[in-house]
Protein backbone atom coordinates (compact mmCIF):
# COMPACT_ATOMS: atom_id res chain seq x y z
CA UNK A 1 0.00 0.00 0.00
CA UNK A 2 1.80 3.56 -1.04
CA UNK A 3 2.14 6.54 1.50
CA UNK A 4 -0.84 8.49 2.22
CA UNK A 5 0.25 12.18 0.63
CA UNK A 6 -0.87 14.63 3.28
CA UNK A 7 -0.66 18.75 3.00
CA UNK A 8 0.24 19.80 6.00
CA UNK A 9 -0.99 23.85 5.48
CA UNK A 10 0.18 26.58 7.65
CA UNK A 11 1.13 30.13 8.43
CA UNK A 12 -1.39 32.68 6.88
CA UNK A 13 -2.34 35.98 6.84
CA UNK A 14 -3.48 35.94 10.52
CA UNK A 15 -2.56 37.15 14.06
CA UNK A 16 -1.90 34.11 15.13
CA UNK A 17 0.15 33.07 12.35
CA UNK A 18 3.63 32.00 14.82
CA UNK A 19 0.49 29.44 16.91
CA UNK A 20 -0.11 27.96 13.32
CA UNK A 21 3.59 26.97 12.45
CA UNK A 22 3.73 25.43 15.92
CA UNK A 23 0.78 23.23 15.79
CA UNK A 24 2.19 22.13 11.96
CA UNK A 25 5.97 21.16 13.43
CA UNK A 26 3.81 19.13 15.99
CA UNK A 27 2.00 17.66 13.34
CA UNK A 28 4.11 16.89 10.56
CA UNK A 29 6.92 15.38 13.37
CA UNK A 30 3.74 13.10 14.90
CA UNK A 31 2.91 11.50 11.17
CA UNK A 32 4.13 7.68 10.69
CA UNK A 33 6.53 8.44 7.75
CA UNK A 34 6.08 4.28 6.95
CA UNK A 35 2.32 5.34 6.44
CA UNK A 36 2.49 9.20 5.64
CA UNK A 37 4.02 10.96 3.01
CA UNK A 38 4.32 15.05 4.43
CA UNK A 39 4.16 18.04 1.83
CA UNK A 40 4.81 21.29 4.06
CA UNK A 41 2.86 23.98 2.65
CA UNK A 42 3.32 27.40 4.08
CA UNK A 43 1.55 30.59 3.35
CA UNK A 44 3.45 33.43 4.69
CA UNK A 45 2.06 36.67 6.16
CA UNK A 46 1.24 38.51 2.56
CA UNK A 47 -0.93 35.37 1.53
CA UNK A 48 1.53 33.74 -0.85
CA UNK A 49 1.73 30.08 -0.99
CA UNK A 50 5.36 28.36 -0.49
CA UNK A 51 6.01 24.64 -1.00
CA UNK A 52 9.67 23.03 -0.85
CA UNK A 53 12.35 23.93 1.07
CA UNK A 54 10.92 27.13 1.76
CA UNK A 55 8.29 25.76 3.91
CA UNK A 56 10.63 23.15 5.61
CA UNK A 57 12.85 25.56 6.70
CA UNK A 58 10.33 27.85 8.71
CA UNK A 59 9.21 24.49 10.18
CA UNK A 60 12.36 23.70 11.65
CA UNK A 61 14.01 27.28 12.44
CA UNK A 62 11.48 29.61 12.94
CA UNK A 63 12.46 31.90 9.90
CA UNK A 64 10.43 33.66 7.64
CA UNK A 65 9.53 32.21 4.46
CA UNK A 66 12.63 32.43 1.91
CA UNK A 67 12.30 31.05 -1.32
CA UNK A 68 15.19 29.36 -2.67
CA UNK A 69 16.79 29.60 -5.75
CA UNK A 70 14.00 28.62 -8.92
CA UNK A 71 11.70 27.03 -6.25
CA UNK A 72 8.94 30.07 -6.76
CA UNK A 73 9.06 28.96 -10.49
CA UNK A 74 8.78 25.22 -9.70
CA UNK A 75 5.82 25.68 -7.87
CA UNK A 76 3.81 28.90 -9.64
CA UNK A 77 4.99 27.77 -13.60
CA UNK A 78 2.03 29.12 -15.04
CA UNK A 79 1.17 32.16 -13.14
CA UNK A 80 2.98 35.64 -13.14
CA UNK A 81 5.75 36.06 -10.86
CA UNK A 82 4.53 35.65 -7.94
CA UNK A 83 6.95 38.17 -5.90
CA UNK A 84 5.98 41.17 -8.49
CA UNK A 85 2.20 40.49 -6.53
CA UNK A 86 0.18 41.63 -3.56
CA UNK A 87 -2.38 39.00 -3.98
CA UNK A 88 -2.04 35.23 -3.02
CA UNK A 89 -0.85 32.76 -5.40
CA UNK A 90 -1.52 28.83 -4.79
CA UNK A 91 1.77 26.94 -6.05
CA UNK A 92 0.43 23.96 -8.34
CA UNK A 93 2.89 21.93 -6.47
CA UNK A 94 0.35 22.62 -3.48
CA UNK A 95 -2.34 20.91 -4.59
CA UNK A 96 -0.88 18.43 -7.34
CA UNK A 97 -0.97 14.97 -5.50
CA UNK A 98 -2.07 14.94 -2.77
CA UNK A 99 -4.11 13.01 -0.47
CA UNK A 100 -5.80 15.12 1.82
CA UNK A 101 -5.14 18.24 3.52
CA UNK A 102 -4.19 19.42 7.39
CA UNK A 103 -5.09 22.77 7.15
CA UNK A 104 -3.60 23.52 10.34
CA UNK A 105 -4.27 27.33 10.87
CA UNK A 106 -5.86 29.30 13.05
CA UNK A 107 -7.22 32.63 12.61
CA UNK A 108 -8.50 34.66 9.48
CA UNK A 109 -7.99 33.07 6.03
CA UNK A 110 -7.51 29.72 8.01
CA UNK A 111 -10.28 28.88 10.25
CA UNK A 112 -13.04 31.17 8.79
CA UNK A 113 -14.10 28.93 6.04
CA UNK A 114 -12.04 30.61 3.46
CA UNK A 115 -9.59 28.18 2.51
CA UNK A 116 -11.90 25.34 3.64
CA UNK A 117 -14.08 26.56 0.67
CA UNK A 118 -11.05 26.71 -1.55
CA UNK A 119 -10.51 22.98 -0.79
CA UNK A 120 -14.06 22.30 -1.37
CA UNK A 121 -13.85 23.53 -5.03
CA UNK A 122 -10.78 21.44 -5.75
CA UNK A 123 -13.29 18.60 -4.79
CA UNK A 124 -10.27 17.35 -2.30
CA UNK A 125 -10.24 15.92 1.11
CA UNK A 126 -9.51 18.17 4.57
CA UNK A 127 -9.33 17.69 7.83
CA UNK A 128 -11.82 19.50 10.40
CA UNK A 129 -14.85 21.93 10.04
CA UNK A 130 -16.40 22.59 6.49
CA UNK A 131 -17.48 25.72 5.53
CA UNK A 132 -20.43 26.23 7.32
CA UNK A 133 -19.00 25.75 11.16
CA UNK A 134 -15.71 27.26 9.87
CA UNK A 135 -16.99 30.53 9.49
CA UNK A 136 -19.86 30.23 12.35
CA UNK A 137 -17.43 28.78 14.61
CA UNK A 138 -15.29 31.92 13.83
CA UNK A 139 -17.69 34.84 13.97
CA UNK A 140 -18.85 34.76 17.90
CA UNK A 141 -22.02 36.82 16.95
CA UNK A 142 -23.07 34.22 14.77
CA UNK A 143 -21.62 31.22 16.72
CA UNK A 144 -23.46 32.67 19.83
CA UNK A 145 -26.79 33.18 17.66
CA UNK A 146 -26.59 29.39 16.88
CA UNK A 147 -25.70 28.56 20.50
CA UNK A 148 -28.96 30.25 21.57
CA UNK A 149 -31.12 28.61 19.19
CA UNK A 150 -30.30 25.37 20.60
CA UNK A 151 -30.61 26.64 23.93
CA UNK A 152 -27.27 26.42 25.38
CA UNK A 153 -26.64 28.40 28.20
CA UNK A 154 -24.22 31.36 27.75
CA UNK A 155 -22.85 35.79 29.15
CA UNK A 156 -24.54 38.14 28.32
CA UNK A 157 -23.33 40.01 25.42
CA UNK A 158 -23.46 42.71 22.71
CA UNK A 159 -21.97 43.45 19.37
CA UNK A 160 -21.12 46.67 16.85
CA UNK A 161 -19.28 47.51 13.98
CA UNK A 162 -16.51 49.82 13.35
CA UNK A 163 -18.97 52.24 10.92
CA UNK A 164 -21.27 51.95 13.94
CA UNK A 165 -18.76 52.70 16.52
CA UNK A 166 -17.71 55.72 14.19
CA UNK A 167 -20.92 56.84 14.99
CA UNK A 168 -22.78 55.79 17.59
CA UNK A 169 -19.65 55.33 20.31
CA UNK A 170 -21.76 57.36 23.40
CA UNK A 171 -24.81 55.27 22.59
CA UNK A 172 -22.64 52.04 22.36
CA UNK A 173 -20.80 52.71 25.93
CA UNK A 174 -24.30 53.54 27.19
CA UNK A 175 -25.18 50.39 25.70
CA UNK A 176 -22.66 48.29 27.33
CA UNK A 177 -22.75 49.88 30.71
CA UNK A 178 -26.74 49.18 31.09
CA UNK A 179 -26.44 45.90 29.66
CA UNK A 180 -24.04 44.28 31.87
CA UNK A 181 -21.31 47.00 33.53
CA UNK A 182 -17.96 46.50 34.57
CA UNK A 183 -15.83 44.38 34.38
CA UNK A 184 -16.33 42.89 30.81
CA UNK A 185 -14.32 41.50 28.02
CA UNK A 186 -14.17 43.10 24.84
CA UNK A 187 -12.86 41.40 21.73
CA UNK A 188 -12.41 40.81 18.05
CA UNK A 189 -15.59 39.29 16.69
CA UNK A 190 -13.19 37.29 14.43
CA UNK A 191 -9.85 36.58 16.04
CA UNK A 192 -8.96 33.55 18.15
CA UNK A 193 -5.75 33.04 20.78
CA UNK A 194 -7.16 35.91 22.72
CA UNK A 195 -5.65 38.40 20.27
CA UNK A 196 -6.72 41.68 20.60
CA UNK A 197 -8.54 40.90 23.81
CA UNK A 198 -9.07 43.12 26.54
CA UNK A 199 -10.54 42.58 30.55
CA UNK A 200 -12.23 46.62 30.98
CA UNK A 201 -12.63 47.54 34.49
CA UNK A 202 -14.18 50.93 33.97
CA UNK A 203 -15.07 53.62 31.35
CA UNK A 204 -12.28 55.01 31.23
CA UNK A 205 -10.47 51.69 30.02
CA UNK A 206 -13.19 50.75 27.46
CA UNK A 207 -12.59 53.06 24.79
CA UNK A 208 -8.73 52.01 24.13
CA UNK A 209 -9.72 48.07 25.03
CA UNK A 210 -12.34 49.00 21.55
CA UNK A 211 -10.07 50.33 19.82
CA UNK A 212 -7.54 47.21 20.46
CA UNK A 213 -10.47 44.54 19.16
CA UNK A 214 -10.78 46.89 15.85
CA UNK A 215 -7.37 46.50 14.79
CA UNK A 216 -7.81 42.68 14.11
CA UNK A 217 -11.36 42.75 13.12
CA UNK A 218 -14.42 45.66 11.76
CA UNK A 219 -16.77 44.05 14.36
CA UNK A 220 -16.45 44.05 18.04
CA UNK A 221 -18.25 41.64 20.53
CA UNK A 222 -18.39 42.83 24.34
CA UNK A 223 -18.95 40.23 26.98
CA UNK A 224 -20.10 40.55 30.88
CA UNK A 225 -17.25 39.29 33.03
CA UNK A 226 -17.74 36.76 35.63
CA UNK A 227 -16.05 35.51 38.56
CA UNK A 228 -15.54 31.72 36.81
CA UNK A 229 -13.15 28.93 36.07
CA UNK A 230 -12.30 28.13 32.62
CA UNK A 231 -13.09 24.59 31.31
CA UNK A 232 -12.16 23.19 27.90
CA UNK A 233 -13.51 19.71 25.91
CA UNK A 234 -12.31 18.30 23.19
CA UNK A 235 -14.52 16.73 20.38
CA UNK A 236 -14.35 14.26 17.93
CA UNK A 237 -15.86 12.60 14.75
CA UNK A 238 -17.84 13.40 12.27
CA UNK A 239 -22.13 12.35 12.50
CA UNK A 240 -21.56 10.72 15.73
CA UNK A 241 -19.22 13.03 17.52
CA UNK A 242 -17.54 11.81 21.33
CA UNK A 243 -16.36 14.60 23.89
CA UNK A 244 -13.28 14.19 25.91
CA UNK A 245 -13.00 14.70 29.78
CA UNK A 246 -12.68 17.91 30.45
CA UNK A 247 -9.24 20.36 31.68
CA UNK A 248 -9.60 22.91 33.53
CA UNK A 249 -7.24 26.03 33.16
CA UNK A 250 -5.26 28.16 35.94
CA UNK A 251 -4.05 31.31 33.82
CA UNK A 252 -0.96 33.20 34.80
CA UNK A 253 -2.45 36.27 34.05
CA UNK A 254 -5.46 37.66 35.22
CA UNK A 255 -7.05 36.38 32.64
CA UNK A 256 -6.39 33.87 29.67
CA UNK A 257 -4.59 36.21 27.52
CA UNK A 258 -2.26 35.45 25.04
CA UNK A 259 1.08 35.97 27.26
CA UNK A 260 -0.63 33.33 29.40
CA UNK A 261 -1.19 31.10 26.36
CA UNK A 262 2.25 31.41 24.50
CA UNK A 263 4.60 33.74 25.98
CA UNK A 264 4.90 33.16 29.94
CA UNK A 265 4.42 29.10 30.12
CA UNK A 266 2.84 29.19 33.52
CA UNK A 267 -0.64 28.63 32.80
CA UNK A 268 -1.75 25.64 35.02
CA UNK A 269 -3.66 23.01 32.63
CA UNK A 270 -5.57 20.30 35.50
CA UNK A 271 -6.60 17.62 33.60
CA UNK A 272 -8.77 15.50 34.93
CA UNK A 273 -10.43 19.17 35.70
CA UNK A 274 -11.54 18.87 39.03
CA UNK A 275 -15.38 18.85 39.01
CA UNK A 276 -18.37 16.84 39.97
CA UNK A 277 -19.71 13.68 38.05
CA UNK A 278 -22.66 15.83 37.37
CA UNK A 279 -20.87 18.95 35.67
CA UNK A 280 -18.17 16.52 34.26
CA UNK A 281 -21.17 15.40 32.51
CA UNK A 282 -22.98 18.19 31.43
CA UNK A 283 -20.06 20.15 29.94
CA UNK A 284 -19.33 17.27 28.19
CA UNK A 285 -22.97 16.62 27.00
CA UNK A 286 -23.05 20.27 26.08
CA UNK A 287 -19.89 20.52 24.49
CA UNK A 288 -21.03 17.98 21.87
CA UNK A 289 -24.57 19.89 21.75
CA UNK A 290 -22.25 23.08 20.92
CA UNK A 291 -20.39 21.00 17.96
CA UNK A 292 -23.86 19.90 16.70
CA UNK A 293 -25.16 23.49 16.74
CA UNK A 294 -22.61 24.60 14.25
CA UNK A 295 -22.75 21.26 12.36
CA UNK A 296 -19.23 20.99 13.11
CA UNK A 297 -17.33 17.95 11.59
CA UNK A 298 -13.74 16.77 12.43
CA UNK A 299 -12.57 18.41 15.63
CA UNK A 300 -13.02 20.90 17.86
CA UNK A 301 -12.89 22.36 21.58
CA UNK A 302 -15.41 23.61 23.17
CA UNK A 303 -15.30 26.37 26.56
CA UNK A 304 -16.75 27.02 29.17
CA UNK A 305 -17.52 29.08 32.35
CA UNK A 306 -17.92 27.46 35.69
CA UNK A 307 -19.30 30.46 37.74
CA UNK A 308 -17.78 29.96 41.09
CA UNK A 309 -20.20 31.17 43.50
CA UNK A 310 -23.17 28.72 41.78
CA UNK A 311 -21.34 26.36 39.49
CA UNK A 312 -23.36 27.25 36.96
CA UNK A 313 -22.26 25.70 33.67
CA UNK A 314 -21.77 28.36 30.79
CA UNK A 315 -21.18 27.70 27.43
CA UNK A 316 -18.21 30.07 26.11
CA UNK A 317 -17.09 29.42 22.19
CA UNK A 318 -16.38 26.67 20.08
CA UNK A 319 -12.72 26.58 18.40
CA UNK A 320 -13.05 24.39 15.20
CA UNK A 321 -9.09 24.54 14.32
CA UNK A 322 -7.28 24.37 18.05
CA UNK A 323 -4.12 24.50 18.64
CA UNK A 324 -2.61 21.01 18.21
CA UNK A 325 1.14 21.23 19.29
CA UNK A 326 1.65 18.49 21.64
CA UNK A 327 1.03 20.53 25.03
CA UNK A 328 -1.67 22.22 23.03
CA UNK A 329 -5.07 21.33 25.36
CA UNK A 330 -6.64 19.53 22.69
CA UNK A 331 -4.11 16.40 22.23
CA UNK A 332 -3.71 16.87 25.93
CA UNK A 333 -7.32 16.05 26.83
CA UNK A 334 -7.36 13.47 24.80
CA UNK A 335 -4.57 11.77 25.33
CA UNK A 336 -6.06 11.79 29.15
CA UNK A 337 -9.06 10.23 27.58
CA UNK A 338 -6.58 7.14 26.22
CA UNK A 339 -6.02 8.55 22.65
CA UNK A 340 -2.46 9.26 21.64
CA UNK A 341 -1.29 12.58 19.75
CA UNK A 342 -0.57 10.38 17.01
CA UNK A 343 -3.35 8.12 17.26
CA UNK A 344 -5.82 11.44 17.19
CA UNK A 345 -3.74 12.34 14.09
CA UNK A 346 -4.90 9.15 12.21
CA UNK A 347 -8.19 9.56 13.39
CA UNK A 348 -8.90 13.00 12.08
CA UNK A 349 -7.24 11.77 8.67
CA UNK A 350 -9.82 8.87 8.54
CA UNK A 351 -12.78 11.12 9.40
CA UNK A 352 -11.69 13.58 6.35
CA UNK A 353 -11.24 10.82 4.19
CA UNK A 354 -14.67 9.65 5.17
CA UNK A 355 -16.59 12.60 4.88
CA UNK A 356 -15.36 13.31 1.18
CA UNK A 357 -16.23 9.93 0.45
CA UNK A 358 -19.88 10.62 1.48
CA UNK A 359 -20.03 13.46 -0.59
CA UNK A 360 -18.89 12.31 -3.51
CA UNK A 361 -22.09 10.27 -3.64
CA UNK A 362 -24.17 13.60 -3.84
CA UNK A 363 -25.58 13.92 -7.12
CA UNK A 364 -24.35 17.37 -8.69
CA UNK A 365 -26.17 17.29 -12.20
CA UNK A 366 -29.83 17.35 -12.24
CA UNK A 367 -32.10 15.88 -15.46
CA UNK A 368 -35.54 15.88 -15.89
CA UNK A 369 -37.17 12.06 -15.95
Amino acid sequence: MSAIRVGVIFGGRSGEHEVSVQSARSIIASLDPNRYEVVPIGIDKTGRWHVGEGARRTLTTGSSFVLEDGEENQSNSNVPDASAQDTAVVPRDAVHGVDVFVPALHGSYGEDGTIQGMLEMLDVPYVGAGVLASAVGMDKTFMKRLFSVAGLPQVKYTFFTQKRYEHEAKAIKAEIESTFGYPCFVKPANMGSSVGISKVKNEDMLDSAIKLALRYDNKVIVEEGLDVREVEVGVLGNDNPESSIAGEIVPSNEFYDYRAKYVDGESALIIPAPLSDATMDEVRRMAVAAYQAVECTGLARVDFFIEKNTDRVILNEINTMPGFTRYSMYPKLWEASGVSYQELIDRLISLALQRHEEKRRIVTEFTLE
